[in-house]
């Protein structure tokens, strides 16, 4: 594992200093070079939290990954860099859920002041937030962070993401999450396993893939394409995300099969279901 690949990689060129203006900078690198996607859940190959495995899948295959995956590396590039990180579980729905804390992997530093760090949400944020109470703009998008208690804290994504988490401060270690990581991408219930999904960052804003469809969200709105061809998939992974479009062959007639059912679901629901 080499800090130099990685920081090719996500094609940073800035300082190295450990301080507010570099987490930033590093925050959104990463962001708009690797896409988040859970991929190979779809394709049958069992997601780690080996370090190793995962620094070759996304540094030297450049692929992408999930919260496991991407904050796990990024903990680990800011560690090299000097940086302070904290390993903290988030519980991602309803102010009010909670269990365990683990199905969703975040991180604190703390630099001057102590920063919300998550490069694994897909559709979250660009760039850090201070982890103080309050509402927070980025570009187009707006965030807000609430303290539920003296000791639970909640994030609120913008309004075109995924549902926001809570989370405590209490800190873990990679190999916690291990029970939680084969689960969400093992249970018949997991929407990791339900549907096959990318996102990404882009200059102008956010770009997913949700099974066969594909979303532009921009200051102008949001913009739906459905993928109908292998041909066209293949191209989105590719020139999309950034991912080797072959990976589309093995996902192509599952992920169509999924999309026509939602569509027959839809169909059977009615006009305003």
């Amino acid at each position: 594992m080499q800090l130099t690949d990685y920081l090719q990689r996500i094609g940073y060129i800035g300082l190295q200093t450990p301080n507010d203006t570099t987490l930033c900078q590093l925050h959104r690198a990463h962001l708009l070079a690797i896409p988040y996607e859970n991929l190979d859940i779809h394709l049958g190959r069992p997601l780690t939290l080996d370090l190793n495995h995962i620094y070759q899948k996304l540094v030297d295959e450049r692929r992408g990954g999930w919260c496991y995956e991407m904050n796990g590396l990024f903990a680990w590039a800011l560690r090299e860099l000097g940086f302070d990180v904290t390993l903290l579980g988030s519980t991602v729905g309803a102010p009010a859920k909670g269990v365990d804390d683990l199905e969703h992997l975040i991180l604190l530093v703390q630099l001057e002041q102590p920063w919300l760090v998550d490069v694994g949400f897909g559709n979250g944020f660009l760039d850090p937030l201070p982890l103080r109470v309050g509402a927070y703009q980025q570009g187009f998008l707006t965030y807000q962070l609430e303290q539920q208690d003296e000791h639970r804290w909640y994030f609120h994504n913008h309004p075109q993401g995924a549902l926001g988490y809570g989370f405590t401060l209490q800190p873990h270690q990679l190999p916690g999450f291990a029970t939680r990581c084969h689960e969400l991408q093992t249970s018949p219930t997991s929407g990791f396993v339900r549907r096959a999904v990318c996102h990404r960052f882009t200059p102008e804003g956010i770009v997913s893939l949700r099974g066969a469809v594909l979303q532009h969200y921009t200051p102008a709105g949001l913009v739906e394409e459905e993928l109908d061809s292998l041909t066209r998939y293949r191209a989105v992974l590719a020139n999309t995300f950034g991912l080797d479009g072959r990976l589309a062959d093995n996902l192509w007639d599952n992920v169509w099969q999924r999309h026509l059912a939602w569509k027959q679901t839809l169909s059977e629901a009615g006009p305003g279901a």
